[in-house]
């Protein structure tokens, strides 16, 4: 999750641990893994040159030679010791029935709060879950299944999805330690879907699932140079993922480019029994490559959310030849389009999350059943006092005791407190803004570059458009916009509920203008010398 309430933002975190990573054989030199696509990777397949083992084995290989080794980025909290015979029977599969769609053979990683039932844990970076194994996969996991994905491993997060402490450090988790950002080693990259934003980002897998609550997604794809989506809460299942707050929880993908993080999104996307609110996802569309046009930007009617600009000079000028672009591409930009009561509902917000928080948390722990280490936030709570130097080094659980304090969803404060936040950014923000101006969708920039990681006193934001798309329960798209002293920074696009197609169509289009992702480099420091690019 990444929640803005004022400057501050929440996103997962958690303490100084090593990941657990399984022996694994060397990579082999020739398997092109740098800014793979899925469809480049499908090609090879097909043809004979690659398999899916190879395949898995080299990225196995790289995650150790980079994650734990060398700049040692602490991106992945553990490894699916299944990962090669998942993908040997994918090969024998293909050989035999061909290939069962995109995702074949190719290795996914999935945060480390979505429940796998195999021999992986699902702990949410804590060490309080520690050996956890749930009973089910989550949705998303047997989606991906189906779909024929290689499940690599689990991916380092906030520990919690940063909903433990108000003076946490992103990227931070007591199983995996701190997660480092592959541009430049001693920046932040930011959370709560740490991992899985520089995993993909350095190559170390093809494509990964965050979770965001409120910037849990957008915030760490825009940190690390990588196209991330939160779609529409309800477009995919939330059960089986530890969860924050049902009313903005979803999953979504992360990736390299908008073509593969669509096919992700629809692989996972669907309606489930489980999750109630997916009753309608059924309804939408499966196929997002469909929507993939070139010329996607002619004629669209974009309202540019000025009052999320101004919070960095050269962000703003990354952002002004954006809009440009956009503008030379047909794109009609509505200038300014501010989202009416923005910051009106970050109080409101945040007592939303503490209620749900512990309605959602303990629903979740009782359904591990009676060998789970915890069973409810009170008991993880006792868990890290009994354990603050392994669990609490650098902060603490303020969050985590709030939300104990609260009561049930029944309460008055809990039912307002909804219904204004929901009002707020829904109806009289979004809505309002979009049919005023009959707009297609909304942009600003995602948030400014990355911030040194600072242990001491937490986080350090600046601006951003996550918190209006997050409480209303809205789909949110960020890519890569350009670059500050050679951080990457990202631009979003939202819209209304239900709009991935629209948000998809767009980013796109700017994607084929700009090519702007660049791979990282694992600086020592930032380079000073670079501005704005």
């Amino acid at each position: 999750m990444t929640k803005s309430i004022g400057r501050r933002e929440f996103l997962g975190y958690g303490a100084i641990g090593g990941a657990v990573l399984a022996r694994r054989p060397p990579a082999p030199a020739e398997v092109p893994l740098e800014e793979a696509t899925i469809d480049g990777l499908q090609e090879q397949m097909e043809s004979g040159r690659l398999t899916a083992r190879r395949l898995t084995a080299a990225y196995l290989a790289r995650i150790d030679a980079l994650d734990r080794k060398g700049p040692a980025l602490r991106a992945v909290i553990e490894t699916n010791p299944d990962a090669l015979s998942m993908a040997e029977a994918l090969d024998a599969e293909r050989t035999a029935r061909g290939a069962r769609g995109p995702l074949h053979g190719i290795p996914v990683l999935l945060k480390d709060n979505l429940d796998t039932a195999d021999r992986m844990t699902t702990t949410a970076g804590s060490l309080a879950l520690s050996g956890s194994i749930p009973p089910r996969d989550s949705f998303v996991a047997q989606k991906l299944r189906q779909a024929g994905a290689v499940l690599l491993g689990k991916a380092n997060l906030s520990e919690w999805a940063n909903i433990r402490s108000s003076h946490s450090s992103s990227g931070w988790s007591g199983r995996g330690g701190q997660c480092r950002n592959p541009y430049v080693l001693d920046r932040n990259p930011c959370g709560s879907s740490s991992g899985s934003g520089v995993a993909v980002s350095a190559n170390l897998c093809a494509l990964a699932i965050g979770t965001e609550t409120d910037g849990s997604i957008v915030c760490p794809s825009s940190i690390n140079g990588i196209v991330g989506m939160k779609p529409t809460v309800g477009l995919v299942s939330r059960a089986g993922i530890i969860p924050i707050a049902h009313s903005q929880d979803t999953a979504g993908p992360m990736a390299r480019t908008v073509r593969d993080a669509a096919i992700l999104l629809g692989a996972i996307a669907g309606a489930d029994p489980r999750d109630p609110a997916t009753a309608e996802a059924g309804r939408a569309a499966t196929d997002y490559t469909r929507l993939l046009d070139p010329d996607g930007l002619r004629g669209a009617r974009i309202g540019v959310v000025r009052k999320s600009f101004g919070f960095h000079a050269d962000v703003d000028r990354v952002m002004e030849d954006a809009l440009a672009e956009m503008k030379r591409r047909g794109a009609v930009l509505l200038d300014p389009a501010d989202i009416p009561h923005a910051g009106e509902y970050d109080e409101t917000e945040l007592a939303v999350l503490l209620y749900e928080l512990k309605a959602d948390l303990n629903a979740y722990l009782a359904t591990l059943g009676p060998e789970a280490p915890v069973r409810t936030l009170a008991d993880v709570i006792a868990f890290n006092e009994a354990h603050r130097a392994e669990e609490m080094p650098y902060f603490g659980q303020d969050l985590f005791l709030k939300a104990q304090e609260k009561g049930p969803l029944t309460d008055l404060a809990y039912v307002e407190a909804l219904a204004h936040s929901r009002r707020l950014a829904a109806l009289e923000g979004i809505d309002a803004v979009m049919s005023q101006q009959k707009l297609d969708a909304l942009v600003a920039p995602t948030g400014g570059p990355a911030w040194l990681t600072d242990l001491v006193t937490g986080d350090h934001f600046s601006g951003g458009l996550s918190t209006p798309p997050a409480v209303a329960g809205y789909p949110h798209v960020t890519l890569p916009a350009g670059h500050v002293f050679g951080l990457p920074v990202g631009i979003s696009f939202a819209g209304r509920a239900g709009s991935e197609p629209t948000l998809i169509r767009l980013a796109y289009a700017f994607e084929q203008a700009t090519r702007a992702r660049r791979p990282p480099r694992f600086l020592p420091a930032a380079d000073l010398k670079a501005g704005p690019s």
